[in-house]
């Protein structure tokens, strides 16, 4: 898909060569190279992850302006708390300054993220941990890290659970990163279910619950989508990882999940054409999926048009309380 859709954007024919094509970039340079693919993805407003930073990369800002879109910040929890501790912060201090420290870098944010799946799984406890727990399991964690110049990956129970606690106390929406992802994965310890007390303890607070990517947990997800009044799901990561069989995936995710409580996401990183992949191939797939319902006398024309502005759009703005400017 690759090769067949980016080459055109850069004035190249349909599978052209990757030397070829990786000149041709170095001609045009990094910023028209990412003004070309981020116009035609066609995204008018970014909620943008910016705890994952190997090295210098474009802050949601400069990426919107690149764009042509409003930018927003989703704020990961694990990097506001490693962050607290690479202050020097002690134990018993732990608590009150991940909560004061999240309360500003959420000060103008959208969301708040957890990796917890990266961690230690996604089976977390439905009990809110109280401060001594939170401060005994600090004391741990900082300990294992003694004498060493960064903080240890934070990777424990009680500490996520109190992360995301803190984003449910801010009242802004938690995301978690579900299913498929990079190596440090454990795929078992990344199916959504394993949420299923978790998300039962958070719904008397409102607060949504967003679950990313969900490959090959999409059924799972949609199922708690449809269960769960403050769950909501996407398909990102996938799609452009399954290029041709993204129509497959979207059906089977819309099969439970309530058109209501579906987003368009890309989960691009880095290159710009992963931003016009994900948009290429994700509109690819949800129009395959409204004209076979068109075909089968399942939808009017009109609810067709709801269904892909609610997907693509009115979701997210309803859930992220984005307002009426998307």
């Amino acid at each position: 898909m690759f090769l067949r859709l980016c080459p055109p954007v850069l004035g190249l024919p349909p599978h052209a060569a990757l030397a070829d094509y990786a000149a041709r970039r170095a001609e045009l340079g990094a910023a028209e190279v990412s003004k070309r693919f981020l116009a035609l993805a066609g995204t008018s407003v970014m909620c943008v992850d910016t705890g994952y930073v190997p090295e210098p990369i474009t802050s949601p800002a400069e990426l919107g302006d690149l764009a042509g879109a409003a930018a927003h910040e989703i704020v990961r929890l694990e990097r506001v708390a490693e962050d607290v501790a690479a202050a020097g912060t002690g134990a018993a201090a732990f608590a009150g300054a991940v909560r004061s420290a999240l309360a500003t870098r959420t000060a103008s944010a959208v969301g708040v993220k957890s990796v917890e799946a990266y961690r230690t799984g996604l089976g977390l406890l439905d009990e809110r941990p109280s401060d001594a727990e939170v401060t005994a399991a600090a004391g741990r964690w900082l300990a294992s890290g003694a004498g060493q110049s960064d903080p240890p990956r934070l990777a424990d129970e009680t500490l996520q659970r109190f992360l995301v606690w803190c984003g449910v106390d801010l009242r802004l929406p938690v995301q978690f990163h579900v299913g498929y992802g990079d190596s440090d994965v454990d795929l078992d310890r990344c199916n959504p279910l394993l949420l299923t007390p978790l998300l039962r303890a958070i719904q008397p607070t409102g607060v949504p619950v967003m679950l990313l990517h969900n490959y090959p947990y999409h059924r799972e997800a949609g199922y708690l989508a449809q269960v769960f009044p403050h769950v909501y799901v996407d398909a990102g990561l996938a799609t452009h990882n399954l290029g041709r069989r993204a129509p497959a995936l979207l059906a089977e995710a819309l099969e439970l999940a309530p058109f209501g409580k579906f987003l368009y996401s890309s989960d691009a990183f880095g290159l710009p054409e992963l931003y016009y992949l994900g948009a290429a191939l994700f509109r690819s797939a949800l129009s395959e999926f409204l004209r076979a319902g068109l075909d089968e006398d399942l939808f009017t024309e009109r609810a067709a048009v709801r269904v892909a502005r609610m997907i693509c759009a009115d979701n997210a703005k309803r859930a992220y309380r984005l307002g009426s400017g998307m």
